[in-house]
């Protein structure tokens, strides 16, 4: 009954590769620019507040900030999961109900997110062992991004809903003006206006503020298919069940990051400030590497997605396999650049040698064992775009809760070397996919099969 034409679809009906490019490469660009928004931050920073305040920005404001933004993304990749399957499907009622269900509750959620995090920010910056000179700026960083945490939640979810019906270039493009406006902001905050910590906070939210009012203005004029009424805001109960289904546990696959990231902020600053300035600085290069591999993951739900709403299966599993392969090439050559160049990249951030040392050695022993979490995100978010969220979300909570944290809580604190606390890292996506490749080709083996019996019968 609510089923309406919708455009021919490239993602369900063009040659897999050249389109998994062309959806990648605007969702790639606009994840880099949105790093570039915390990225810009901690370079003025570094150079004009100093390595103190670099340490504030880059560890635990960045810590906590990326908990919350992950948890809410994982949201909303569940919301778009079901809004690309409605897409695929050809289903226009029940698109345009998804998405008004999506962009209210990324609304609400804000709110509370805002008040809770600001009143909070101190007691979770103590529980992090924030060094007590990095407090203040802490502090002042994470309440100033809590107030505009609206505007970063809007834009993540009206770009999730353009992107699940396969337009990746709008985001890219609102993005590009906003980060230009991210750094013109920087610089005559932080630099003219000598407002230290407090000036990047705030242009890091008024650009985004920004981004969000382009995106929501574009959901509002610029799709027929699922065009955005504010008078029609209202979240359908059976839809928001659909979409919390899948989108929870990712958000709590992503909260799961999150805590270990919290323990494994305290560990590194248990070693001093200078540690702790490296690995903030590690963090941003290391960013580039996941900004790719994140990127790749998004296209490549979508894709299994949209194709199983068509009903394409054998789709469906060629563009996880495609994805792969691009995947691999494309994060191959960046661990390669980033393990030759890591030394003059690092000076970007700050020129202290001992803290550049310490972020080249960090990153020369992380960043070969990534190999593994290339395919983690290929399955995961292969499996992702299908709605089967609950057994990768259980797998990845064993690596995180029974590899990952006991071995930084006990072994870490035992020695009290960075190595042992890095080697975590590995052992946790090793463990994982152990369990994760066989269910992938259990579940797959199933499907064909069911849908084999289903060509038979049509």
């Amino acid at each position: 009954m609510g089923k309406k034409t919708i455009e021919k679809n490239a993602i369900t009906e063009g040659v897999i590769w050249k389109q998994l490019l062309i959806f990648f490469f605007p969702i790639m660009l606009g994840t880099l620019i949105q790093q570039l928004y915390t990225t810009v931050d901690t370079i003025i920073v570094g150079r004009f507040v100093g390595k103190a305040a670099l340490a504030s920005v880059g560890g635990p404001a960045a810590v906590l900030s990326t908990i919350v933004v992950t948890f809410f993304n994982g949201l909303a990749n569940g919301a778009a999961v079901i809004i690309a399957q409605y897409y695929g499907a050809k289903d226009r009622k029940s698109l345009h109900v998804g998405v008004h269900t999506a962009y209210l509750f990324s609304v609400v959620i804000s709110l509370i997110v805002s008040l809770t995090g600001t009143v909070l920010t101190p007691w979770l910056l103590k529980i992090m062992n924030t060094p007590q000179d990095m407090m203040a700026d802490s502090i002042t960083y994470l309440r100033i991004y809590f107030m505009g945490i609206l505007f970063t939640l809007v834009y993540n979810m009206g770009s999730a809903i353009m992107r699940a019906v396969g337009d990746s270039k709008r985001p890219l493009l609102y993005l590009l003006i906003c980060c230009v406006m991210n750094i013109i902001l920087d610089i005559i905050m932080v630099v003219g206006m000598k407002m230290g910590i407090a000036g990047a906070a705030l242009a890091t939210v008024i650009s985004q503020c920004v981004s969000a009012v382009l995106v929501t203005w574009s959901l509002t004029r610029a799709y027929d298919a699922m065009k955005l009424k504010f008078r029609e805001l209202r979240m359908d109960a059976g839809v928001l069940r659909k979409e919390l289904k899948i989108g929870v546990p990712g958000a709590l696959q992503a909260c799961a990051y999150g805590v270990t990231n919290v323990v494994i902020q305290a560990s590194v600053n248990s070693f001093g400030t200078d540690t702790a300035a490296g690995w903030a600085a590690y963090g941003k290069l290391d960013m580039i590497f996941w900004t790719v591999s994140s990127a790749l993951g998004a296209a490549v739900t979508t894709f299994a997605g949209q194709n199983y709403g068509a009903g394409k299966m054998d789709r469906v599993y060629k563009s996880i396999r495609v994805n792969v392969v691009i995947s691999y090439i494309f994060t191959g050559a960046i661990i390669i650049v980033l393990f030759a160049f890591c030394e003059p990249l690092y000076h970007m951030f700050t020129t202290d040698p001992k803290v550049i040392g310490i972020g080249v050695y960090m990153l020369r022993f992380l960043i070969p064992s990534y190999l593994l979490s290339v395919l983690l995100e290929n399955l995961s978010g292969g499996l992702r775009g299908l709605g089967d969220v609950l057994w990768p979300t259980i797998f990845t909570f064993g690596g995180l809760f029974f590899v990952r944290l006991p071995w930084i809580i006990i072994l870490t604190k035992m020695h009290h070397k960075v190595e042992i606390l890095l080697i975590s890292y590995p052992m946790a996506w090793g463990a994982t996919l152990l369990c994760l490749i066989p269910y992938y080709f259990w579940r797959k083996k199933r499907r064909m099969s069911t849908y084999g019996s289903h060509l038979q019968k049509s």
